[in-house]
């Protein structure tokens, strides 16, 4: 099984990488930068099924030549995990127009890129997955996150509808809300600092449960939250 991670050299990414991986399968890891990606392909440790992509999910040319890429090396598409992600936050009167673009950018387009030129040769296989890495935030609005919020609503909007468009195909989509994590994404915290948070592992396995649940069924969407968050008040 040929499998695709967006944003995959570190935090969730990494960590659904890494699980399938475990399990045997091929897998193209992708992000912006490629000293990070050689040493998340090195953290594997698994030569013959790991391939690295250099590329920019907010531009089609990237997105295309991923999964190009991937077909050329391992011979097909059969698992797509959306998982690159931006969070910028700041009340709208002080987002940067760069700020802004560049969460729906990445959060949004960058996700229907890849669908776009996945789909094809999922199809050609005859099905595949699409798991869409979103947030809590997209259902949970808060104060200083505008475009974030505005941008994980928007991809749960499009996973509901590519869903329904492609379930005939064959083709499976869900999509993962996750509450708070520990990466340190948008500098809120990881490790020691965040223990009561879910770990990236947690969201891979919940990830690994879906692509192999009985395609009978699916389980077009999913909520992670921790068990136990700090009490307020």
């Amino acid at each position: 099984m040929v499998s695709i991670v967006t944003g995959s050299s570190k935090g969730i990414g990494f960590a659904i990488a890494k699980a399938f991986v475990s399990r045997g399968m091929q897998v193209v890891l992708t992000a912006r930068k490629e000293d990070e990606l050689r040493e998340a392909a090195a953290a594997l440790a698994s030569e013959a099924n790991v391939h690295t992509v250099r590329a920019d999910v907010r531009n089609w040319p990237d997105a295309d030549r991923l999964i190009k890429e991937a077909v050329q090396r391992f011979g097909g598409v059969d698992v797509l995990v959306n998982n690159a992600g931006v969070g910028k936050f700041a009340p709208v009167a002080d987002l940067s127009l760069d700020d802004w673009q560049q969460v729906l950018e990445t959060n949004l387009s960058g996700v229907f890129y890849c669908c776009r030129a996945a789909m094809p040769e999922m199809k050609r296989r005859g099905g595949g997955y699409i798991v869409n890495i979103s947030s809590l935030a997209g259902k949970n609005a808060f104060a200083g996150g505008a475009a974030y919020c505005a941008s994980k609503a928007a991809l749960n909007a499009f996973s509901e509808a590519l869903m329904q468009e492609v379930r005939h195909d064959n083709i499976r989509v869900s999509y993962v809300m996750p509450g708070s994590v520990s990466t340190g994404f948008g500098d809120r915290g990881f490790g020691g600092e965040a223990d009561w948070k879910s770990a990236p592992e947690e969201v891979a396995e919940v990830v690994v449960d879906l692509i192999t649940l009985n395609p009978r069924s699916l389980a077009s969407r999913v909520e992670l939250r921790p068990s136990r968050p700090p009490r307020k008040g």
